[in-house]
């Protein structure tokens, strides 16, 4: 781990929010800590679990894991960042779908995302 709190070698905890896919729950994009690899669900989604791994953890570094994006997000400083490759794989798998999973996502899921 460098001392900013990015270990690039921590792989993902797998291809969907670990809380939600814990209780059935769904999401609408996906972001990695980079520090240990959690997978957690966006600020918009209706649980938020990556926010909340990050303040439960410490861990204020997370990268988005959407396919075809690669930004940084501090949670600390509220801004972008910078950050090595991280282990693969960089996003959940292409096959999956916005939002997702496709079988837990509501008929009226908009109405239920964060502003």
């Amino acid at each position: 781990m460098t001392s900013t709190g990015i270990d690039p070698t921590a792989t993902p905890s797998g291809a969907g929010c670990l809380e939600c896919d814990h209780d059935d729950g769904w999401w609408l994009h996906l972001r990695r800590c980079a520090q240990c690899g959690h997978i957690g669900c966006c600020d918009n989604s209706p649980s938020q679990h990556a926010t909340r791994h990050a303040e439960t953890t410490g861990h204020s570094i997370i990268q988005s894991y959407e396919p075809g994006e690669d930004w940084f997000w501090d949670y600390s400083a509220q801004e972008y960042a910078q950050g090595p490759r991280l282990a693969t794989p960089r996003h959940h798998p292409l096959d999956q779908p916005v939002p997702g999973p496709a079988s837990r996502v509501p008929d009226n899921w908009e109405s239920l995302l964060h502003p």
